[in-house]
């Protein structure tokens, strides 16, 4: 096991009353990438447990972060490709003018 890092690790949910996804990313340290994405699973376990009609839908992602969470530090980050421009790429991946900010 390498020396603790912290993680930032994003899991979906299906709230299924309410007919939602939900993206989360909470912070952990950790000794490697799957530690962090194991306690962050279970983690959404407890969540789901907490509340009626919310399942964990099995994807979880996870960054390593350089140094200690401070303010402006980065906590997650994805790539992805693409030959969309911005514009289309923003509407079809994130603001697709359905979203809820919990």
């Amino acid at each position: 096991m390498d020396e603790p890092s912290w993680y930032g690790v994003r899991c979906v949910f299906r709230h299924r009353e309410l007919g939602v996804y939900e993206e989360r990313v909470t912070l952990w340290t950790a000794g490697s990438l799957d530690d962090a994405i194991g306690r962050a699973e279970a983690e959404a376990l407890e969540y789901c447990a907490a509340l009626e009609e919310v399942d964990y839908t099995g994807f979880a992602e996870a960054f390593k972060m350089d140094g200690v969470p401070g303010e402006g530090a980065e906590v997650f980050s994805l790539m992805r490709e693409s030959d969309l421009p911005s514009s289309t790429y923003v509407g079809k991946f994130f603001a697709t003018g359905r979203e809820r900010i919990s």
